[in-house]
């Protein structure tokens, strides 16, 4: 801290990053020594900062970071200045090309002017002409990847320094769900209520049920962010959801007659295998499989005629997760064939056989079958990885077509989608959760988990500028646009939805999970709508050039959600 320094935000705020600092050995420092820019906060609806060290901007407005870093340049009044970018992926996400621009112009004119300038940027959620540009544009770079013990550093291009590889240990961080965060009573009515099939346990008015298009935008908006570690992230906290139960149940009564009625357990304690390698034995899953049709996620069958010994195949109907993603190019299923995983191995480990299950999709509605199929396994899977990584253009594709159904429903009135035969267009909260970053969440462990929150934050202030944009390109008034996309928000029983001079959303579908954990162990410190918000934020920025912010959240333990305009 011999120089000056200017911390750019724009996935987190300036107190944790100053948090990360001193945990890293940040001792004392001069006032005026280390400022931040925050272009995080406005960008996804969350209260600015009111720190002295701090300019505030939005990284969908990439004029508004250069002002920024122009106004503590000014401050600071000298050179060798030290400017830290972390990242520019949030503002390539909103803006695209455009970033290539913002380097060219505004970060190379301040390197120029006798500063240094350090840009961080996640490699795959770009265009690979544009990362060319980037990299072009720099005088070094460097390559960091992670491990479960380690990370990766290999120094590429460096003007001093040969290419290298440098390992740096770190420690795996802990993860799981714990026993002490349930409400057993919360939890054992809402699965009661799912075994009676009462539709509307938690909300009176819009019952238990959601559109499946809601969730599906959440997710494949998330995916945008961070197409490489978003997927992996979702099959894991999907997969880590039954064997979590299971273990919650061996440790606690409590949580067993929640989780399971007694018919239920008997069943599973009498006649459920210790061993389910082999076909008689996965076979006894059907009743199992039943519980995706109740939720309305899909019709799964368990395929005895082509499974064999250590490799079982379950053919899945009506998916919510690819329902209207025909011949989109690409694998599409993330809840079933994990959640199915975990249950595997859940049940084997409750059993007493302490070993993994993995599942990879081998057919699907996005490739253009009828139907999708997947192949579970003990142990690792080498295809799996290749299966969950999306290339940037197969994403954007997704989200096009996405956009172009919510288009033609805003303006058009025309079905988001063709309904399902069978189950219909809406599915319980219960996965809706996962897609939204609800559920899972705990399991992925504090890291991850505020990856993911931010990649849904991002991914629906963009989702939410995107329908903006183009609702004002068709000549939409400011008023008729806002109406439209609250009717939207209603018709996919996201919400109640009424505007005055806050937006309030009663009976929010996105962050009911909290019911279900004891409020002096989970109870959040900060709203938890992490995609309803930067969706609100990113509409609101586009038609009327307001920002809003959630104050009230039912995770907070309010009766509603509210947010206000700034």
């Amino acid at each position: 801290m011999d120089r000056p320094v200017i911390f750019v935000t724009t996935e987190y705020g300036p107190s944790r990053a100053e948090a990360a600092l001193r945990e890293r050995g940040l001792g004392k420092i001069e006032p005026g020594l280390l400022n931040f820019i925050d272009a995080y906060s406005e960008t996804v609806g969350l209260s600015v900062s009111d720190r002295p060290d701090t300019v505030n901007a939005s990284c969908a407005d990439l004029s508004s970071v250069g002002i920024a870093i122009s106004k503590v340049q000014d401050k600071i009044g000298r050179k060798g200045i030290s400017l830290v970018f972390d990242s520019l992926t949030s503002p390539y996400l909103l803006s695209g090309s455009e970033v290539v621009r913002f380097m060219r112009l505004t970060l190379s004119r301040f390197a120029g002017e006798g500063n240094s300038v350090l840009v961080c940027f996640d490699e795959g959620s770009g265009k690979e002409e544009d990362l060319v540009a980037m990299m072009s544009l720099s005088n070094g770079v460097i390559k960091a990847e992670t491990e479960e013990d380690r990370w990766l550093l290999r120094v590429l291009k460096h003007p001093e320094v040969r290419p290298t590889r440098i390992e740096v240990p770190v420690e795996p961080e802990r993860a799981g769900l714990e026993m002490r965060v349930f409400n057993p009573g919360a939890l054992e009515q809402f699965v009661q209520a799912g075994w009676r099939r009462d539709e509307a346990f938690l909300r009176s008015e819009l019952g238990d049920y959601v559109n499946l298009f809601w969730p599906n935008l959440a997710h494949w908006s998330g995916m945008l962010w961070d197409p490489k570690r978003f997927p992996r992230m979702t099959y894991e906290a999907n997969k880590d959801d039954w064997p979590s139960m299971f273990k919650l149940s061996k440790e606690d009564e409590a949580i067993k007659r929640a989780l399971f009625p007694r018919r239920v357990w008997l069943l599973i304690k009498l006649f459920m295998p210790k061993n389910l390698s082999k076909v008689k034995d996965m076979k006894k899953l059907d009743k199992f499989l039943e519980f995706f049709a109740q939720m309305r996620v899909g019709i799964a069958e368990y395929l005895n005629d082509v499974s064999k010994t250590d490799e079982h195949y379950i053919r899945i109907h009506e998916c919510s997760d690819c329902w209207g993603f025909e011949n989109i190019g690409t694998v599409m299923a993330s809840f079933i064939p994990p959640m199915i995983a975990g249950f595997s191995k859940g049940l084997e480990y409750w059993k007493g056989l302490d070993r993994d299950w993995n599942a990879v999709e081998t057919k699907c509605i996005g490739l253009g079958d009828p139907y999708c199929e997947f192949k579970l396994v003990p142990g690792e899977m080498d295809e799996l990885r290749d299966s969950l990584e999306k290339d940037v253009p197969v994403i954007e594709r997704i989200h096009e077509r996405l956009m172009k159904r919510l288009m033609g429903f805003l303006l058009e009135g025309k079905p988001l989608m063709q309904s399902r035969v069978r189950l219909g267009n809406d599915i319980n909260l219960h996965p809706v959760w996962h897609a939204m970053g609800g559920e899972g969440i705990p399991a992925m462990g504090v890291a991850w988990s505020e990856r993911y929150r931010m990649a849904l934050r991002m991914g629906g202030a963009k989702a939410g500028k995107t329908v903006g944009e183009r609702l004002m390109e068709a000549g939409i008034g400011e008023g008729e646009a806002v109406k439209r996309v609250l009717d939207f928000l209603e018709h996919c029983k996201a919400g109640k939805v009424a505007v005055a001079e806050t937006i309030k959303m009663s009976e929010g579908c996105e962050s009911l999970w909290t019911k279900f954990y004891k409020k002096e162990f989970y109870r959040w410190e900060a709203p938890c709508c992490f995609f309803t918000t930067g969706f609100l934020n990113g509409f609101f920025s586009a038609v009327k050039n307001q920002h809003v912010k959630e104050t009230k959240c039912i995770g907070m333990g309010d009766p509603y959600c509210e947010w206000e305009f700034t």
